[in-house]
């Protein structure tokens, strides 16, 4: 499409800034919208990000079409316990703290199958790091549930958690992941990304995986075949022109690898994270605004979706009515249905428990989009046309909490205390 034809479909929005409409223009047109493009757009206010979220939701209907998708899953966070204290997270706890808890393999692979009996297709498998882990842990789990249930696609481990079983096993990365993808493990969470930028991260979460480390992880997970997905935490203490660098730095590598399933915009739930709640980040902000996470949303969608295709919008951070809002900036994905939540939860989350099908097929309705049910990469196994509606078990749920538990509950309850042996 040639730039002519491109800047018709702004039609008459002549009050778009003379600075972004021809940076619009051209990403209309096809072209690929460069770091300082990008930053320029990061800047957008009142009208002019008006005008940013209609681009964004015209690139999503070319890209993604009028699908909206989502896996039915469950998460499961099996220990709060962890030898790093990042800032922003309101999860962890010392080996030393009453409030630390890991479950037993057996635990673990009972709420794998409780899931996938009440139809999930995916366990999504992330926790702390806890002193003197075995360096074979996740091995270990992930083989005890695929041969359980062999059905089940483990969507699991961090490039931290994974960096950190390649340091306590002594296997080279390659090595290390070789074997999870050995043991049945489907792909990876592409969390532990925060901000790529190595100063913000030294700020926010000293002794994190670095950045450079977290690269490693991904690439040599795309080589062997393990897909990943790919985040950004945001609200905090970065700038917008982070966001473009950050989202810069994902593209190259997905042109060079292709491994990519989503990129997922997570705010930053400040109420009881450390660094907001306490005061251990000088500046840190309270969270994104609500005009951020739009903002966010559409860049990505400018930035990332012709190589990229499906950007998610979190129910859990954002909440069911800004989440459904966002598939009008650039978003075609609403995540899963969780079942249990413990990390956004723990800081202050207000909607991590579980969110049916039913429901996520209303949200996606009344914006006038078509819900599917995908599996982990994308996959469609069923796409639900004419008013057809989901029969989910889940949505026969009437008390998740006391149904599957909480986080609140499990860290009061001395049945998976962690114990210093």
């Amino acid at each position: 499409m040639n730039a002519g034809v491109a800047g018709s479909l702004l039609g008459s929005l002549d009050w778009v800034s003379r600075t972004l409409r021809p940076i619009l223009t051209r990403a209309l047109g096809g072209q690929e919208v460069s770091v300082e493009d990008g930053i320029a757009l990061a800047g957008a206010e009142g009208r002019d990000l008006h005008a940013l979220t209609l681009v964004a939701d015209e690139l999503r209907r070319r890209q993604a079409g009028d699908v909206v998708t989502y896996v039915v899953n469950r998460n499961i966070n099996f220990t709060n316990v962890c030898i790093k204290h990042c800032t922003f997270c309101a999860f962890s706890r010392d080996h030393r703290e009453e409030e630390g808890y890991f479950l037993p393999v057996a635990e673990v692979v009972r709420r794998a199958q409780e899931a996938r009996d009440l139809g999930a297709t995916e366990v999504c498998i992330q926790a702390g790091l806890p002193p003197k882990l075995d360096g074979r842990y996740y091995i270990d789990l992930t083989r005890a549930i695929t041969t359980t249930l062999p059905e089940l696609h483990i969507h699991a481990f961090s490039p931290e958690e994974v960096l950190y079983g390649s340091v306590r096993s002594g296997l080279p990365i390659r090595d290390y992941l070789t074997e999870l993808k050995a043991a049945g493990l489907g792909t990876l969470p592409g969390t532990s990304a925060e901000i790529l930028d190595q100063a913000i991260r030294d700020t926010i979460a000293r002794g994190r995986i670095t950045v450079e480390q977290w690269v490693d992880v991904i690439t040599t997970a795309h080589a062997l075949g393990i897909r990943t997905t790919s985040t950004i935490m945001y609200g905090h203490v970065e700038t917008p022109a982070h966001w473009i660098r950050h989202m810069a730095l994902l593209r190259s590598i997905q042109k060079d690898t292709g491994g990519f399933t989503e990129f997922v915009p997570l705010s930053l739930i400040h109420s009881e994270a450390p660094m907001y709640s306490k005061g251990l980040v000088p500046g840190v902000r309270p969270g994104a605004t609500g005009a951020e996470v739009v903002k966010m949303h559409a860049l990505a969608r400018l930035m990332l979706g012709a190589t990229f295709r499906n950007i998610q919008s979190s129910w859990v951070k954002e909440g069911p009515k800004l989440a459904q809002l966002l598939l009008d900036a650039g978003a075609n994905d609403l995540g899963g249905t969780l079942i249990n939540e413990s990390i956004s939860t723990s800081a202050g989350a207000q909607y991590g428990q579980l969110v049916g099908p039913a429901e996520l097929h209303r949200l996606i309705r009344d914006v006038g989009r078509v819900p599917a049910q995908r599996d982990t990469v994308y996959g469609l196994l069923r796409t639900y046309r004419d008013g057809e509606n989901p029969d989910s078990p889940l949505d026969k749920v009437e008390d998740a909490e006391a149904r599957f538990g909480s986080y609140r509950r499990l860290i009061a309850s001395g049945e998976f205390r962690f114990t210093r042996g």
